[in-house]
């Protein structure tokens, strides 16, 4: 068993709530996806002289689909932004 503490000092088992979590191929795939992303913004940043993404930077996908990789449709924000973002287009939902 791999528990960890987080950064509230609580204790996690990261393993397991990865198994919980992360189930169907749709999950894997979109979360493959989004490393994906990820990777390709630092490599442009890269290219164009600035420094890879800091801790609290995330890469937006502006239409909300995780597969959608093109340059138009990736931003570069903070987290506490995407997570916003995230949570008032779920509630527009219910």
């Amino acid at each position: 068993m791999t528990v960890k503490r987080d950064g509230r000092g609580r204790k996690r088992d990261y393993k397991k709530e990865y198994k919980r979590d992360h189930k169907s191929e749709k999950d894997k795939k979109d979360r493959n996806s989004r490393n994906v992303a990820r990777d390709r913004v630092n490599s442009w940043r890269k290219k164009y002289g600035k420094s890879k993404l800091t801790s609290n930077q995330t890469v937006d996908h502006k239409d909300s689909n995780p597969r959608n990789n093109s340059s138009s449709n990736l931003a570069v924000v903070s987290q506490g932004e995407n997570s916003t973002k995230s949570n008032k287009e779920r509630a527009k939902k219910r």
